[in-house]
């Protein structure tokens, strides 16, 4: 094929790739819209883990209070422009909630967003994540201290804080979660999906996390959005707490807002590749679920739940099948 045909032949599939484009209105933001920054966001992990663990992830050369200080201004910076993009396809979007109050109130289907306001909103929002770290320090020192405590091969905290996958998923999980509780669109699920890249922990933001959680290895555990979890819980690799079915609204999407993930009470302990699912589960205080165990149902405290055990037969290597 001459330069001239490859022309021509380029020129029908841009042609077909922007009538697409046009047509599919849904699956494309126009000139000059905002979007969330995945590089400003993992610049915000970054800070979240200076600012949880201060001297872990960063040099201190000034000391902790000159650190700290720095860490907020830089967080602020970071993440207000992104809570206002956030809030701007939000805004665009129909299907957009449920949002904050105060943020739905910002734009309607007939009005923009309200630019000045928004970003008023935006900086009032972060600074309640800045308030707020105090406390998520002390979840995520509970949960540091509870991953050395439960395992053996840790052989510090220090070690837990620098390696281990569950806590990197923890700490994005608590100020991701914070971010959803002041109503935050989309950042929160985006955050969420950065440290689910890095670790292969999949944890909805709207889990609500009690302190002490040990997340073990981590590979391929699921946590739900309705998902609650007391303290000192430990869950292995594998796990899901998922829902049992998606039930629909009268207009034959997903019905949103209601409790689709089981509950584990305090110091419940899940063991790999276990699958517990419903909103109506509730795994008491104490119990044990081993490995392997498709759970649909309650279990009252202080048991343990096993499935059938594997039989096993053992032959010479001579011996046929």
């Amino acid at each position: 094929m001459n330069q001239a045909n490859k022309g021509n032949e380029i020129g029908k599939f841009v042609a077909a790739i922007e009538a697409s484009v046009e047509s599919l209105s849904a699956s494309r933001r126009t000139r000059g819209s905002l979007v969330p920054q995945s590089t400003a966001l993992e610049l915000a992990i970054q800070l979240f883990r200076s600012l949880a663990f201060p001297g872990f992830f960063t040099a201190q050369p000034s000391g902790v209070s000159a650190s700290v200080e720095h860490n907020v201004e830089q967080l602020v910076r970071c993440l207000v422009p992104q809570v206002l993009a956030a809030m701007h396809v939000a805004g665009s979007c129909a299907q957009a909630k449920p949002l904050g109050n105060q943020i739905a109130a910002l734009h309607s289907a007939a009005m923009p967003l309200d630019e000045k306001a928004a970003a008023t909103q935006a900086t009032l929002l972060v600074a309640k994540l800045v308030a707020a770290i105090p406390s998520i320090r002390e979840l995520l020192s509970a949960d540091a201290a509870a991953a050395f405590d439960g395992d053996p091969a840790a052989q510090s905290v220090d070690e837990v804080i620098l390696c281990y996958p569950g806590m990197h998923a923890l700490i994005v999980h608590r100020f991701a979660h914070e971010l959803h509780g002041f109503g935050a669109p989309l950042l929160p699920r985006m955050l969420a999906e950065l440290a689910h890249r890095t670790t292969g922990i999949d944890i909805h933001p709207g889990a609500t996390i009690g302190a002490g959680l040990f997340i073990d290895h981590g590979t391929g555990v699921v946590i739900g959005q309705t998902t609650v979890i007391g303290k000192r819980c430990k869950i292995y690799q594998g796990v899901t707490l998922g829902a049992k079915s998606i039930e629909q609204d009268e207009s034959g999407r997903a019905r949103k807002n209601y409790k689709r993930h089981p509950t584990l009470e305090d110091r419940v302990t899940v063991y790999a590749g276990a699958t517990i699912l419903g909103g109506d589960t509730v795994i008491g205080a104490g119990c044990v679920i081993a490995g392997g165990v498709f759970l649909t149902e309650s279990v009252p405290a202080e048991h343990m739940v096993h499935g059938p055990r594997a039989e096993i037969t053992l032959r010479s290597k001579g011996d046929a099948l």
